[in-house]
């Protein structure tokens, strides 16, 4: 499977639209004074979803990840490290895009969320030797850590809480707004679990085969076994040997469907469906939209009703 390469981004209009209309870091108030609201930056979707839920409309949310493209191995381009030390709010990721970290460290801004202060992350369940080597030879380090967190929807609002408490500092006259539309997105999440509960309580199997290991979050909450033809790395290579494990797996629990991703190629989960016999089917982890009619909630909804499906839930 021929590895994309991702080139520098040029700093997305909005972004240089909200942050130019602001005043400067730390000057306090309502961010620009200008009507826009306070400049906040998402480092990529799930981010910028809570800070959008958090802050309504008074906050101009943009991102560093432009909708449809892989996040993690995002690069930015000079405008938009400038564009990080400029935002009134950087809520990110530690540990997953290496060059919003450095933007960071290199350019903090007046106020950041680090998310990765506000869960547990866990440890990566397996790394292929190919994988290793594929991430010493690009240069981008996905870490020892499994940063898909926001799969599990019980995790996000320790997030909005962070963003809340951020935002009441950046505008304290609004502090109320953001606390109560906190508490207002946790229980949406709250919601949206007790659905997965739910939907997933009854089912004949319990194993879900994707593409790489972003589900793991998923699959602790509700009681899944996940099974990664790759690790975290989207784009790691599969060696035969884990192929010849996986095609085991499928062929012993009778699992029906191999699952592959909206932003990675399909082509290994289905070349490995097509030889052992079984389906393919999309499950979304939800690390960039592609259509905007769509949010979080709806494509979790979807993957949920995909799940049901592939697991034969009653």
């Amino acid at each position: 499977m021929p590895r994309r390469r991702t080139r520098p981004l040029a700093v997305s209009a909005g972004v240089l639209l909200a942050l130019s209309a602001c005043s400067s870091p730390g000057s306090g108030g309502s961010g620009g004074g200008s009507g826009d609201g306070i400049a906040v930056l998402a480092s990529f979707y799930p981010l910028q979803y809570v800070a959008q839920q958090v802050g309504g409309d008074l906050v101009q949310v943009d991102t560093l990840t432009p909708p449809g493209a892989e996040p993690h191995d995002l690069e930015l381009s000079p405008a938009q490290v400038d564009a990080v030390g400029r935002a009134d709010l950087v809520v990110y990721l530690s540990e997953f895009q290496a060059s919003v970290d450095d933007a960071v460290d290199a350019n903090p801004p007046a106020h950041v969320v680090d998310a990765a202060q506000d869960t547990e992350l866990h440890a990566a369940e397996h790394a292929e030797d190919g994988e290793e080597e594929h991430a010493e030879d690009d240069g981008h380090d996905h870490g020892s850590l499994d940063p898909h967190f926001w799969l599990d929807p019980t995790r996000l609002p320790a997030v909005a809480d962070d963003v809340a408490a951020q935002l009441a500092e950046i505008d304290p006259d609004h502090a109320d707004e953001f606390q109560a539309n906190a508490e207002a997105f946790a229980q949406r999440m709250a919601d949206l679990d007790a659905e997965y509960e739910t939907g997933l309580a009854s089912c004949e199997s319990r194993t879900i085969v994707t593409t790489h290991e972003a589900f793991s979050y998923l699959a602790e909450r509700y009681d899944l076994e996940q099974v990664g033809i790759s690790g975290v790395d989207p784009e790691g290579e599969p060696s035969p040997a884990r192929l010849a494990e996986v095609g085991k797996v499928v062929q012993d629990e009778g699992v029906s469907t191999i699952f592959f991703e909206t932003l990675a190629s399909p082509k290994v989960a289905e070349t490995l469906a097509d030889e052992l016999g079984v389906d393919t089917a999309v499950l979304d982890p939800l690390e960039g939209l592609t259509d905007d009619t769509q949010d979080y909630v709806s494509v979790a909804r979807a993957n949920l009703e995909t799940l049901r499906t592939a697991l034969s839930c009653s």
